[in-house]
C-alpha cells in the first residue's frame, strides 16, 4: 500500500495544478469574450467532440485494463501487445469514421446540442465544430496511453494531460482576439492531439510497440465489447441524469441553472481532486488482484480504498454545509454575482454536499466491480439510482424549489451506493464490512464534533476580525485550519485504524 499512497498524493498534487490550469483557461475566455455569443458557440462546439467520444473513451481504458492483465498472465507479454495494437487501431477507424460523419453532418449535430442556435451563430458553431471534431481521434487514443501507462503503474504523466490541453486553448484563445476567431478552435484541436502526443513517448518507454494490427475476429475484442457497452451506458445515464435536472430547473427562476452549476463546481472540485485520483490509483492494483484471484488481498484493498474516501469525504462534507456561506461569498461573489446568488448557491452546495460521500463511494464500488469484469452491476444500480432521481426531483421541486433539484440528486446518489454495497456482499461476500461500519461511525462522530466547533470557529473569527473580503478569508481558512486539527485528533482518539498505520509508519521512520 506505500506504493498505492505515494501515488495517490503525487497524482494528488498534479491534478490540483491542472485544476488550476482549467480555471485560468476559463478565466481568460471569458475575460476576452464575456458571457457572448463568441464564448457560448465556442464552448458549445468545444463539447461536441468531448460528449461524443469521451464516454466511449473511457469505457474502452476501463474495459482493456483488466482484460490486458488477463491475456499477460495467459499468453505473455507480445499477446498482450497484439490485443492493446487490436484495440489501438480499432480506436483510431471508429474516431476517423466518426469524425468523416460528423464532419459531413455538422449543421444538425449543432442543433441537436443548441436548437436556438442560427444565422451567424450557427455558422461559427459549424466552422469550430469542423475544425475541433478531429480531436475525436485524440480522445480516443490518449485514453488508450493512458490505460496503458496505468497499467505500467505510471500515473503522474496521464494526470499531466490537462496542462498542454489548457496551455493550447489559452494561447488559441489570446491569438484568436486579434481578429481570427477560429484559432481558439484551432487551439482546442491541438490541445486534444497534445494530450496523445504527451503519454506516447512515455508508453513507448513503458513497453508499448505500435504494430499495424487488426484482427476484428479476436475473442478479447468480442469479449471487450460486452464490458463496453455497460460501461457506456452507466455514463450515457448519467447525463440523462444532469439533463432531467437542468431542465427542471429551467422551469424556475432566473438564474437558477448557474447557481447549481455553481455549487456542483464546487463539489466536482473536491471529487476530482481527491475522489478521481484514488479511483484512477487503485483500479490497476484492483484488476490484477482479481485476475491473480487474491481474494484476501483484494478484500482488504477494498475496504482500505473505502475507508479512506471515507476519511476524506464525511469531514470535507460537513465542512461544506456549515461554512457553504463564505465559501461560496468567497470564490463567487463579485461582479453581477450578488449576495442572493450567494445565498441561493450555498444553500444548493450544502443539499449537494449531503450526498458527497455517495458521489465519492459511487466511483470507488464502479471501479471494484470493473476490475471484477462487472459491467453490468454498476449500470442497472446506476439506472435505478437515476429513476429515483427524477422521482424524488418531481417531488421535491414542488415542496423546496431549486433546493430541491440538488437534495434529489444527494439522496439518489447515496441510494446507489447502499445498491451497490448489496450487490458487492453477493459478488464476493467478505469485503471488509465490519471495517468499513466502523469507520463510517467514528468519522461521522468526529466529522459532527469537528462540525461544531468548525462553526462556531468562523463565528468567532469573523466577529472579531470583521467586514472585508481579506479579513472574511482569514476568518474562513483559519476556522478550516482549526476544523483539520479538531478532527485529525478525533480520529486519533477514536483509534480509526487507517490512522493508527500511518502513525506507526511515522514513528518507525522518526526511530530509524
Amino acid at each position: 500500500m506505500n506504493i498505492l499512497v505515494k501515488n495517490t498524493i503525487i497524482l494528488m498534487i498534479i491534478t490540483m495544478l491542472s485544476k488550476f490550469f482549467g480555471f485560468g483557461r476559463e478565466l481568460i475566455l471569458t475575460y476576452i469574450y464575456g458571457a457572448s455569443s463568441i464564448s457560448d458557440v465556442y464552448i458549445t462546439s468545444m463539447s461536441i467532440p468531448t460528449i461524443l467520444f469521451s464516454s466511449i473513451g473511457v469505457a474502452i481504458s476501463t474495459a482493456f485494463i483488466p482484460l490486458s492483465y488477463e491475456i499477460e498472465d495467459k499468453y505473455g507479454r507480445n499477446s498482450s501487445l497484439n490485443f492493446a495494437n487490436n484495440i489501438f487501431n480499432s480506436v483510431m477507424i471508429l474516431g476517423i469514421v466518426l469524425s468523416l460523419v460528423t464532419f459531413v453532418l455538422t449543421e444538425p449535430v449543432v442543433k441537436l446540442f443548441a436548437m436556438d442556435f442560427s444565422g451567424e451563430r450557427l455558422e461559427l458553431a459549424i466552422k469550430f465544430t469542423r475544425i475541433m471534431i478531429f480531436g475525436v481521434i485524440f480522445i480516443g487514443l490518449s485514453n488508450m496511453m493512458t490505460a496503458w501507462l496505468q497499467i505500467n503503474n505510471e500515473f503522474s504523466i496521464p494526470g499531466m494531460i490537462g496542462y498542454p490541453f489548457n496551455i493550447c486553448i489559452i494561447i488559441g484563445t489570446i491569438i484568436s482576439s486579434k481578429g481570427n476567431l477560429n484559432m481558439m478552435a484551432i487551439g482546442t484541436l491541438l490541445g486534444m492531439a497534445s494530450q496523445f502526443l504527451l503519454q506516447l513517448p512515455f508508453a513507448i518507454k513503458k513497453g508499448f510497440k505500435y504494430k499495424l494490427y487488426i484482427d476484428f475476429k479476436d475473442k478479447y475484442l468480442r469479449k471487450m465489447l460486452g464490458l463496453i457497452i455497460p460501461v457506456f451506458i452507466g455514463v450515457a445515464v448519467n447525463q440523462v441524469n444532469a439533463i432531467v435536472d437542468r431542465s427542471l430547473a429551467s422551469t424556475l427562476s432566473e438564474g437558477t441553472i448557474t447557481v447549481l452549476n455553481s455549487a456542483n463546481r464546487l463539489n466536482g472540485f473536491v471529487l476530482g481532486l481527491f475522489i478521481s485520483t484514488i479511483a484512477t490509483v487503485i483500479y490497476p492494483m484492483l484488476a490484477k488482484l482479481s485476475n491473480d484471484d487474491n481474494k484476501d488481498e483484494l478484500a482488504k484493498s477494498v475496504s482500505t480504498s473505502i475507508n479512506s474516501v471515507i476519511l476524506l469525504i464525511i469531514p470535507i462534507s460537513v465542512g461544506a454545509i456549515v461554512l457553504a456561506e463564505p465559501v461560496v461569498r468567497i470564490i463567487f461573489e463579485r461582479g453581477a454575482f450578488n449576495s442572493q446568488s450567494t445565498h441561493m448557491t450555498a444553500v444548493a452546495l450544502a443539499c449537494y454536499s449531503i450526498g458527497m460521500i455517495g458521489f465519492g463511494l459511487r466511483e470507488i464500488l464502479n471501479k471494484v466491480f470493473y476490475s471484477l469484469k462487472d459491467t453490468k452491476t454498476p449500470m442497472i444500480n446506476g439506472a435505478l439510482a437515476v429513476s429515483f432521481n427524477i422521482v424524488l426531483n418531481l417531488i421535491f421541486v414542488k415542496i423546496i424549489g431549486y433546493a430541491g433539484l440538488a437534495l434529489a440528486t444527494s439522496i439518489s446518489a447515496i441510494i446507489c451506493i447502499l445498491l451497490l454495497f448489496t450487490s458487492l456482499k453477493k459478488k464476493i461476500s467478505y469485503f471488509g464490512q465490519d471495517r468499513i461500519i466502523k469507520t463510517m461511525l467514528k468519522s461521522m462522530i468526529a466529522a459532527i464534533g469537528m462540525g461544531i466547533i468548525t462553526k462556531l470557529a468562523y463565528n468567532l473569527l469573523s466577529g472579531f476580525l470583521g467586514l472585508g473580503f481579506i479579513k472574511e478569508a482569514i476568518a474562513l481558512f483559519g476556522s478550516i485550519g482549526i476544523g483539520i486539527i479538531v478532527y485529525g485528533v478525533l480520529v486519533i482518539i477514536f483509534k480509526v485504524e487507517e490512522i493508527n498505520v500511518i502513525i506507526e509508519k511515522i514513528n518507525k521512520k522518526i526511530k530509524i
